[in-house]
């Protein structure tokens, strides 16, 4: 079953190759030119914007080598490519999307993230870490051997939880899909260790935990503390020794503060801050990742009744959380939980955290910078030379329009044209 299974999403993956717009041939010089493009490091604007690449990298900034093919993009302004710390590509919400679980299988979610991680790229999002099971895996591998147009992917396989928690799945009835370590569902530091072990043999490139409850679950509270400090301290240790961060889903404030005192490099949502614990992250420099837009853009009519209240209860909480954190210099990294809200329109969040309190050129670093930090990269997140050739265009500029974020007229991967044109 588990070979048939695997070949079926091999299928899947072979049936759903996209071609790209075009793709520079190995050792050619090809030069972006714009009228302008954003420094995220500076802040500055350089006039004109001039990018060559070779071999899928930046070669040479603010120069135009001889014999070039020119992508003359005209009045836009060039940023480094996008990164979402924070999206579930194999997953979406609609009325019946709380049954997939036991009407579907790997393969349909395989179609599923295959579609939206194209609608993803087009939006000028080059990287994801993408919480969305061992799909996502596989789909990060057929991303970067061309097979699929999308997103660089790091993936958390299975995200760890307790029994019953945020991350089990619940609503049914005893018996029906029963979880244990090697999906996931681990209680007591022993399993939690063997858990993220076993996430990370096929290929997880960073491990999710569930340290509290949360809004599309179906326990009754959504942000009372599920694992406990030395579950999640031996969680964070364990992947460290494999060199994997842990990013930690938490709305209410004891597990927030338990998952930052263990070491998480991220409090997903952080839904109920306080100033303790907001100097708390501050002091060990954990980022907050704050998937503010989906506040306003999800749906709750197709929530459950259950379910809406509880979103209902905590999304103000957690707009006055967010504008408290900024105030304070927390660490923002870009996420938006996209598939919680439609695929495509992550770039919705910019403006939302702008809204929030955050000047426009730090709404761009936390998507950039500050996301390849979260990420533990260097290879990305600004335009210099050596660093990948993920690039795209917005029209305007975004320091005096953030929202010219939404309008991505041109996507680079890696060397390869993937959007051209609105």
């Amino acid at each position: 079953m588990r070979f048939l299974s695997r070949l079926l999403l091999l299928i899947t993956l072979l049936l759903l190759v996209r071609p790209s717009v075009g793709l520079a041939q190995d050792d050619a010089t090809v030069v972006l030119r714009a009228a302008r493009m954003l420094d995220v490091v500076q802040g500055r604007m350089v006039e004109p914007g001039i990018i060559a690449i070779v071999n899928g990298r930046i070669s040479a900034v603010g120069q135009l080598p001889p014999d070039a093919q020119v992508i003359d993009l005209g009045d836009v302004t060039l940023l480094p490519g996008f990164i979402d710390l924070h999206t579930h590509l194999g997953g979406d919400i609609d009325a019946d999307s709380f049954n997939r679980a036991v009407r579907e299988t790997d393969v349909d979610a395989a179609f599923r993230a295959t579609s939206n991680a194209r609608k993803t790229v087009l939006a000028g999002f080059t990287t994801v870490r993408d919480f969305g099971g061992e799909v996502t895996v596989a789909l990060a591998r057929a991303v970067e051997t061309g097979m699929v147009t999308g997103p660089h992917v790091f993936p958390s396989r299975n995200p760890i939880g307790i029994t019953g928690g945020h991350c089990d799945i619940t609503g049914f009835a005893p018996g029906v899909l029963e979880t244990s370590w090697r999906d996931g569902i681990a209680d007591g530091p022993d399993e939690v260790v063997k858990a993220v072990r076993y996430q990370i043999k096929p290929g997880a490139k960073v491990i999710k935990t569930c340290a509290t409850a949360g809004v599309l679950s179906f326990e009754e509270s959504v942000g009372a503390q599920q694992y406990s400090f030395a579950e999640l301290e031996a969680m964070v240790q364990e992947a460290a020794r494999h060199g994997i961060k842990v990013a930690a889903h938490a709305h209410g404030t004891e597990g927030i503060r338990a998952a930052v005192r263990a070491g998480v490099a991220s409090i997903e949502h952080g839904s109920i801050l306080d100033t303790e614990t907001i100097e708390l992250m501050k002091a060990r420099g954990t980022y907050l990742v704050p998937t503010t837009y989906l506040i306003d853009a999800i749906d709750l009519d197709a929530l459950p009744p259950l379910l809406r209240s509880k979103a209902e209860r905590i999304l103000p909480l957690a707009r006055e959380s967010l504008a408290q954190a900024i105030a304070a210099g927390v660490k923002i990294g870009f996420g938006t939980d996209a598939g919680v809200y439609p695929h495509g329109d992550n770039a919705g969040e910019f403006a939302v955290l702008v809204e929030r309190g955050m000047a426009p050129l730090a709404a761009l670093q936390s998507a950039t910078i500050e996301a390849a930090a979260v990420l533990g990269v260097t290879d990305r997140g600004v335009i210099q030379v050596g660093r990948l050739a993920d690039l795209i265009a917005v029209p305007g500029n975004p320091l005096e329009d953030i929202r010219a974020t939404e309008h991505v007229s041109f996507v680079m991967l890696a060397g390869t044209v993937v959007k051209r044109g609105e």
